[in-house]
């Protein structure tokens, strides 16, 4: 009979151990495994273009006119429906993006290792806030800055980051949450961590001082601009616990609009998959409820591994931007404490005396406790190419985690 305590420490201490570093930025069809030049990898799990939400068709129609295979919107959206573009998780190509989470293959991404097991993640680079392709939007101006990442800003990061050969990401995560970031939707102490890191190594190897003025102009301007680096990161430090016999850790969490996904240690690369709910948001000026899209994004994998919703009494600022109290943000994060298998011992929240975050979030605690996790996220329009509307609470839901106890019952009953 399987030890699933046993496996579970196991997961857990592989998680626990990981130590992801930053190391380089790199294309997408140059990096990333099983990338293919006429592939769109996607958060959330495997969706097909009909069934895809307003927002992640946008940013596909974005990804098409941004690689210049299409001229128009119409024509992208002809060409997304003709079956000639194949459409891929990002969890199935050891990556994450946020929102709606599209990965082109011309796209810079940012690389990360885990040195204590030797895999790699990636993420595409942030562009930032308001009207982006995260978001769905694909106007003239968001396939410019798109263009300018590509053209301006990748080599310039490029040449820095391996100047500086590597930066450890840990220590920054772990002192951002002291300093009032939970990394999911607040990573902005940790922005300016990675910026006093890099600034030297831009410098240093800065050839055209406009584009390296540029860089660092965007980079200080951009509050989400450690997204990808927290992404990448959590990616890189979880994969490693994926396919322990017997573990019942959920290893990914996801939405991509539509649906709602978990995969689950021991259930190898099976998904478990219901309808993506819609957050409680708090709107920006000019929209209105009807105008809000079903959950979306791979960011989830904060939370997968003890940060976001799981971290949320670190961060009280941002309680209020995604319209919660300071009180419910000490409940429901102390509550998540009862699903998880332990706790970090290097992500602490002061206000709970520096104890570390609940961390490993075990499917069967979920549906005993009929608990499941707290997330707090961005939250794009239901349309395409309109961009966010606002950010806003969930809790997971929980059909997701009964079908994959019941998968897992089954499997180690047998």
């Amino acid at each position: 009979m399987v030890d699933i305590e046993k496996a579970n420490q196991e997961a857990l201490k592989r998680l626990l151990d990981a130590q992801p570093v930053w190391v380089d930025v790199q294309r997408a069809i140059d990096v990333i495994p099983g990338m293919k030049k006429n592939m769109f990898l996607h958060a959330g799990p495997p969706i097909t273009w009909d069934r895809m939400c307003g927002a992640q068709r946008g940013a596909v129609i974005g990804g098409i006119l941004y690689e210049g295979w299409a001229k128009t919107p119409e024509e992208a959206e002809k060409l997304a429906a003709s079956g000639e573009i194949i459409f891929e998780p990002n969890h199935h190509h050891s990556a994450v993006a946020p929102m709606a989470g599209i990965i082109t293959p011309s796209m810079p991404v940012i690389v990360v290792e885990n040195e204590a097991f030797g895999n790699k993640a990636f993420c595409n680079l942030s562009e930032g806030i308001g009207k982006v392709l995260r978001m769905g939007a694909y106007s003239e101006d968001v396939i410019a800055r798109l263009k300018w990442m590509e053209n301006v800003f990748f080599p310039v990061l490029q040449k820095a980051i391996r100047k500086a050969g590597k930066i450890e990401l840990k220590p920054i995560n772990a002192e951002a949450l002291t300093m009032g970031d939970e990394l999911h939707n607040r990573t902005r102490a940790a922005s300016y961590l990675l910026f006093s890191k890099l600034v030297p190594y831009l410098l240093a190897t800065m050839e055209d001082l406009k584009n390296t003025n540029d860089s660092i102009t965007f980079i200080q301007q951009n509050i989400h601009a450690y997204l990808p680096f927290i992404m990448a990161s959590c990616k890189a430090s979880i994969e490693p616990c994926e396919g322990i016999e017997g573990s019942t850790m959920v290893t990914v969490m996801t939405r991509n609009g539509t649906d709602w996904g978990i995969r689950v240690s021991g259930m190898g690369n099976e998904w478990f998959i219901t309808e993506s709910p819609i957050p409680d948001v708090l709107l920006f000026p000019g929209f209105k409820k009807e105008d809000v899209g079903r959950d979306m994004g791979d960011s989830a994998i904060m939370e997968t591994i003890g940060l976001g919703g799981l971290a949320i009494a670190a961060a009280p600022a941002i309680i209020k931007f995604v319209g919660g109290t300071t009180q419910l943000a000490i409940k429901k994060n102390l509550e998540m404490y009862e699903i998880t298998i332990g706790e970090n011992n290097s992500y602490l929240i002061p206000y709970f005396d520096f104890r570390g975050t609940p961390t490993g979030i075990d499917i069967r605690k979920v549906v005993e406790k009929n608990l499941t996790p707290f997330i707090d996220t961005g939250v794009a329009h239901k349309d395409p190419g309109v961009g966010q509307v606002g950010a806003g609470l969930l809790d997971a839901p929980m059909e997701c985690f009964k079908k994959a106890l019941i998968a897992f019952a089954k499997k180690y009953a047998g």
